[in-house]
């Protein structure tokens, strides 16, 4: 179970990690933030994230990968942490999922 403090925090760091990522993305790919995860101790963060289109996932993943200390930096000047967590980001296979669903759904 989540703390109000842990949820509160979810909710700046995908905020923030959507703003930074919809600045820094290029034309080829949409990379959109779906969740985020901060451990008890908030020393570790997990950015959950989709890419349309899909053939894109590879690439965008690298990019943001890429990416993570600028987005930690950025999340430090835009937010009033006192520790800035070590993040991780990595694809959303529960969204993925869900959209493979809804498209066999669609079909049938």
């Amino acid at each position: 179970m989540t703390s109000q403090r842990q949820d509160k925090m979810r909710g700046v760091l995908r905020e923030l990690a959507a703003t930074f990522f919809t600045r820094e993305a290029g034309p080829r790919s949409l990379i959109t933030i779906t969740d985020a995860t901060i451990s008890p101790d908030f020393k570790r963060a997990t950015i959950y994230i989709t890419t349309f289109p899909t053939s894109e996932e590879a690439n965008a993943l690298e990019f943001a990968k890429r990416k993570r200390t600028e987005l930690r930096e950025y999340i430090g000047t835009h937010a009033k942490l006192r520790a800035l967590p070590v993040l991780e980001i990595k694809i959303d296979e529960g969204e993925r999922n869900r959209q493979k669903i809804d498209e066999l759904l669609n079909q049938g």
